[in-house]
């Protein structure tokens, strides 16, 4: 199927017009995939060209993939939808500094969605907009758990991380529960006592650097290598230690 362009993507919008009628969505509910496919994609061209279009025929092919369990509806969701995920992992701050590919964090998105979403919940999402507004959340939590995620296992060791009691749940009540990246790194900030430990910090594990690389970077800071060699083993020393810092994980 051919994808959506990339160039000037706007947030997703409820149709315009009416409500469709019993037997308007019965009409989508007919309709065979591979034309309910072009008949979904036809009206995605409307909507960006900002013209008035009708959501029922994208609605029902989620509907089908999601209620149904249609493998060929969400094969045709991934592919028309997969352009527009990607465009929302790479808006995502947390990306450049997340290690991994758009095409990674696509398929995450779209596997976190799939799994939020069992058929009977559907129902929660009446129409187009809630339910692409739903999979850019999904898009934009992925990549900032996996940014978090990296930092933090570089910066506590894994014995502790209590993986049996992580909480499951759907992703919008993850989403909600999860300490943002930002706040993390605030608590990261709070300790530490000088520059030369968030140049350390922010640098061995935002940025990748070695020690070297550091020291060449700011001399100014620093006596010599080993004062940053040093400092990074008491940092993840102090931070190890941290019950608060320990207790998010």
């Amino acid at each position: 199927m051919t994808q959506l362009a990339m160039i000037s993507i706007p947030t997703p919008q409820p149709a315009v017009g009416r409500a469709a009628s019993a037997a308007e969505i019965d009409t989508a509910r007919g309709m065979e995939l591979d034309a309910l496919a072009r008949r979904a994609l036809a009206e995605s061209r409307l909507f960006y060209r900002h013209e008035a279009y009708d959501a029922r025929y994208a609605y029902e092919l989620f509907r089908r993939a999601l209620a149904d369990g249609c493998e060929g509806a969400w094969q045709v969701i991934y592919e028309h939808y997969h352009p527009l995920v990607e465009h929302w992992v790479r808006r995502t701050g947390a990306f450049a500094v997340s290690g991994e590919s758009s095409d990674y964090f696509v398929a995450a998105a779209f596997t976190r969605f799939w799994r939020a979403i069992p058929a009977a919940r559907f129902s929660s999402f009446p129409t187009l907009a809630s339910l692409l507004n739903y999979l850019r959340r999904c898009a934009t939590c992925v990549v900032i758990d996996s940014a978090r995620s990296h930092a933090a296992t570089d910066l506590l060791p894994e014995e502790s991380i209590n993986w049996n009691n992580q909480k499951l749940a759907h992703a919008d009540e993850e989403a909600t529960e999860r300490v943002s990246r930002a706040e993390f790194w605030r608590m990261i900030n709070g300790l530490l006592s000088s520059e030369a430990e968030r140049v350390v910090v922010h640098s061995s594990f935002l940025l990748g650097m070695k020690p070297g690389d550091i020291f060449a970077a700011r001399g100014d800071l620093f006596a010599d290598i080993g004062e940053v060699y040093t400092l990074k083993r008491n940092i993840l020393a102090r931070l190890r230690r941290c019950p608060e810092l320990q207790g998010l994980y």
